[in-house]
C-alpha cells in the first residue's frame, strides 16, 4: 500500500507511538497538525482529541491514544501561589479547554490570556515545555490537569488520538500498522528510553509506564464522552451525541 502522509506531535509523549515508523513523518505542534489534517495536507495524524470533538468527520484508530488515568506530569498549570491570570499555551486546544472545564472545580476566576501581563500570572504548560519547566523551576507549584480530571470524573483523560481522513483508502490497514508499532515500542520500552538524549532516562521510563497510557479502551472512550459533555455545558462545543467511527 502507498505510505500515508502522516503527522505526529513533536513531544516525548508520542515517542512510543511513532518511533520506527518506516515512512516520512511531519512533526509539529498539535494546533499546526490539526490545521494540516483539516486541509487534507495530511492523511493521518496524532492530534489533540478536541479536534475530533470539534470536527467529528474522522475515523479513529481504535485502541491507541495518549491518555492518563491520574497525574500526567506534562499538562500543568505552574504558579507561585496567588493567581491573577493564566497564560495559556495555544499549541494544544485540548489542554486549554480541559482547563476551562476545570476552572470552576479549582474555584478560580482568573482569566485565560494569550500573553501574561501580570507578575501574579500562572502558566499553562504542555508537553516537553512542561517537563523542562518542572525540571528547571522547582520553586513553582504545579496543578496537574490529569490529576484534577481524575478527581472530578474518576475516568482517564484522552489528550491525543490518531485520526484518519474519511477519503483515505484502506484505513484498517493503516490502523493495524499503527497498533503494531505501538505494541513493538512498548514491548522494548527500555531500548526506547536508552536512546533519549535530552531528558533523564529514569524519568522517561516512569513517564512512559506510570504517567501515560497508550490505549483507547472503554474507560478512555467514556472519559472522552465526559469531556465532550463538559465542553458542551460550558459552551465550548455543540451539544450533540458523540459517535466514534473506529478502525
Amino acid at each position: 500500500m502507498t505510505s500515508p502522509r502522516l503527522g505526529c506531535v513533536k513531544y516525548l509523549n508520542a515517542r512510543p507511538l511513532i518511533h520506527g515508523w518506516p515512512g516520512e513523518v511531519v512533526l509539529d505542534h498539535p494546533a499546526a497538525l490539526c490545521t494540516q489534517l483539516a486541509r487534507g495536507q495530511l492523511d493521518v495524524a496524532l492530534v489533540s482529541s478536541f479536534e475530533f470533538l470539534r470536527n467529528p468527520i474522522y475515523r479513529i484508530v481504535d485502541g491507541v491514544s495518549i491518555s492518563s488515568d491520574g497525574a500526567v506530569y506534562s499538562v500543568v498549570v505552574a504558579h507561585r501561589g496567588t493567581i491573577s491570570e493564566i497564560e495559556i499555551d495555544p499549541a494544544s486546544e485540548t489542554s486549554v479547554h480541559l482547563l476551562r472545564c476545570l476552572l470552576p472545580i479549582l474555584a478560580l476566576n482568573a482569566p485565560l490570556v494569550a500573553k501574561s501581563t501580570s507578575p501574579g500570572a500562572a502558566h499553562l504548560l504542555i508537553g516537553d515545555r512542561a517537563i523542562r519547566f518542572r525540571r528547571d523551576h522547582p520553586e513553582f507549584r504545579f496543578w496537574d490537569l490529569g490529576e484534577e480530571w481524575k478527581r472530578l470524573v474518576d475516568l482517564p483523560f484522552v489528550y491525543a488520538l490518531w485520526l484518519i481522513r474519511p477519503e483515505v483508502s484502506d484505513p484498517a490497514a493503516i490502523a493495524d500498522r499503527i497498533r503494531a508499532l505501538r505494541d513493538e515500542n512498548l514491548g522494548k520500552v527500555d531500548d526506547l528510553v536508552a536512546q533519549e538524549k535530552e531528558f533523564d532516562r529514569a524519568f522517561c521510563r516512569r513517564y512512559f509506564t506510570e504517567h501515560l497510557r497508550f490505549i483507547f479502551g472503554e474507560k478512555e472512550k467514556e472519559g472522552l464522552r465526559q469531556f465532550q459533555r463538559l465542553c458542551a455545558k460550558h459552551g465550548l462545543l455543540p451539544d450533540r451525541e458523540l459517535k466514534l467511527e473506529l478502525v
